[in-house]
């Protein structure tokens, strides 16, 4: 089993990079387990405190079971992946069985800050993109899917997203194999990437078999 791991800040295309890397591979190869799923379950504090706590620092992740799901998938087991309600900020009862595959990438803001996590990556992407495509990304995607106004998602930026950029996420960019500048735009880089991953495989593969 090939790990990867994309990190790199909020709206800067670290979902188009996971996309082009699932597109590249044949059916049912990939398993994606978002950094988002693994919020702490916060449904014990009020849903008052709970709208003002900061979920951008690596503290709000449980990181612990995110490499427990990990090396259970490596042990060939499925797991039951959590599932978020971003309006309520709380785990919600539903999980969502992830089966192993022969690429699991771990896709999220943080996922270079913690070092366990970091042991267990085969391959570790920073995705980069300048701050204020960043932002605009942000606004459009946080009032679409998570209902919120623009005035809250720039207060956001302001008071929690841009301090915390700068604290953690850009700071984990020296831990990455590969940069992508560009975000997702980056055809070149992440055909390179993709190909180096097919590369991989096929090594495996070869490995496996001989």
């Amino acid at each position: 089993m090939l790990i990867i791991g994309i990190a790199g800040g909020t709206g800067s295309g670290k979902t188009t990079v996971v996309r082009k890397i699932i597109e590249s591979l044949p059916a049912d190869r990939v398993a994606v387990l978002p950094q988002d799923c693994y919020y702490k379950d916060n449904a014990h504090i009020p849903l008052e405190e709970r709208l003002k706590m900061n979920y951008d620092e690596p503290a709000s992740i449980e990181w612990s079971l995110l490499c427990d799901h990990l090396n259970r998938l490596k042990n060939g087991e499925a797991i039951e992946m959590p599932t978020y309600d971003f309006l309520t900020c709380s785990r919600m009862k539903e999980t969502v069985v992830v089966k192993p595959r022969e690429v699991v990438v771990v896709e999220g803001i943080l996922v270079l800050t913690d070092k366990p996590l970091r042991d267990m990556l085969d391959v570790k992407v920073f995705v980069d993109a300048d701050a204020d495509e960043r932002l605009i990304r942000v606004i459009s995607r946080d009032c679409i899917e998570r209902g919120r106004t623009p005035q809250i998602v720039i207060d956001r930026y302001q008071e929690t997203l841009k301090p915390m950029h700068e604290l953690y996420i850009e700071p984990s960019k020296r831990y990455a194999d590969l940069i992508i500048p560009q975000g997702g735009s980056n055809k070149v880089a992440i055909k390179l990437l993709t190909d180096y991953i097919r590369s991989l495989l096929t090594a495996a593969h070869e490995k496996t078999h001989s």
